[in-house]
């Protein structure tokens, strides 16, 4: 299992821009629970494939988010000045992912925000619910944020939320 960050073949490092093996953990998430994701380049060609663990549901969707965030912009460049606060609700816990990462997507779209750090609380019951707090910065009007790629959607491709030995792993493919 690889150490907090990523790991990336060729294409993933010219879309994702390599700034290093190791990535220091969010402060707005625990650093005893901090998953990996790795983007799949032999999966979706023309899109972007992210297989993501966690220890646990929270730690899941916070990686998911991190991902995301990574895909659209160099965190490092990006201000800590905005925070929000999300709260959706699904009838499982696969369609909570799908809407969670959708949410980030649209705040994008509707803002120019994106939001690196993350912290997530999900409650799977009737509903499963999601209870998020998101720290970022605005994509636009600084010129020293390094974009990346503009994701569109979540697309249900290949898409998959299961129990692993050790936590929990998705697979989800971005629309870019």
């Amino acid at each position: 299992m690889p150490q907090v960050g990523r790991v990336l073949g060729g294409l993933a490092r010219a879309y994702l821009a390599n700034d290093g093996p190791n990535l220091v953990a969010a402060s707005l998430h625990n650093e005893a629970r901090m998953g990996h994701y790795e983007v799949l380049e032999t999966v979706a060609l023309a899109d972007c494939a992210l297989e993501i663990e966690g220890v646990d549901l929270d730690d899941l969707f916070a990686t998911a988010a991190r991902a995301l965030a990574e895909l659209m912009v160099d965190p490092a460049t990006l201000g800590r000045d905005l925070e929000r606060h999300v709260d959706l609700a699904a009838p499982a816990v696969d369609l909570l992912l799908f809407d969670w990462l959708g949410e980030l997507i649209a705040l994008k779209d509707a803002d120019g925000v994106a939001f690196p750090e993350v912290q997530v609380h999900v409650e799977c019951g009737t509903p499963c619910r999601l209870h998020a707090r998101l720290a970022g910065g605005r994509l636009h009007g600084d010129a020293t944020v390094a974009l990346r790629a503009d994701p569109k959607a979540v697309t249900f491709h290949l898409f998959r939320v299961e129990p692993c030995s050790g936590g929990w792993r998705a697979r989800v493919v971005i629309d870019t």
